[in-house]
């Protein structure tokens, strides 16, 4: 493992858990000797982890739309940055560079760039560990819809087992790198 995406968000939260966390698992990031790839911005928790591995002394990847790289303010100094067409294009681009997946609280942009790739791993298309940072609870709401899905029929339970998840970024990061996923089959 090398390179560990992380989707978040563009805004701070009203916790300033949140910003600290986001900080945390750079230097965890680096600390590990992982790189980081990530939306390319400066502003909120993304602004924060990129930051974070910067002042560590790792490596950091910016992937930015065009379109948002003067709304989430385009991070000039990463070790890398890559200006897209558009979020197609960002995803793909993370997701080839990335060996693992990380979502930190954030809005409904974190939650489709995170439940994009934990589809893709349903599917088979990559074995890549897929995590939710459960900061101050943030994706406890998340986890128990699943039960609910699962309940209703239209989960398998094994997938929820797919979901790495951690209130701590030490924690979480560990069980990352010693993740060993499996496609299951849906049918």
């Amino acid at each position: 493992m090398k390179t560990i995406a992380v989707f978040c968000g563009s805004s701070k939260g009203i916790d300033p858990i949140y910003m600290e966390e986001a900080k945390n698992l750079g230097k965890v990031l680096v600390d590990n000797g992982l790189d980081l790839v990530y939306g390319g911005a400066t502003v909120g928790c993304m602004g924060a982890v990129a930051d974070a591995v910067m002042e560590a002394g790792g490596k950091v990847i910016g992937v930015i739309p065009e379109k948002l790289k003067n709304v989430e303010i385009a991070h000039e100094t990463l070790s890398e940055l890559y200006v897209v067409k558009g979020m197609h294009e960002r995803k793909a681009l993370m997701a080839d560079y990335a060996d693992g997946f990380v979502a930190l609280p954030g809005g409904t942009g974190t939650l489709e760039e995170w439940f994009e790739v934990f589809t893709w791993a349903q599917l088979g298309y990559h074995n890549k560990p897929c995590a939710l940072l459960n900061i101050n609870h943030y994706y406890s709401p998340i986890l128990s819809l699943f039960d609910h899905m699962i309940e209703q029929g239209f989960v398998k339970s094994e997938y929820k087992d797919l979901i790495v998840i951690d209130e701590e970024s030490k924690a979480l990061v560990t069980k990352l790198m010693n993740h060993k996923g499996e496609y299951i089959h849906k049918w």
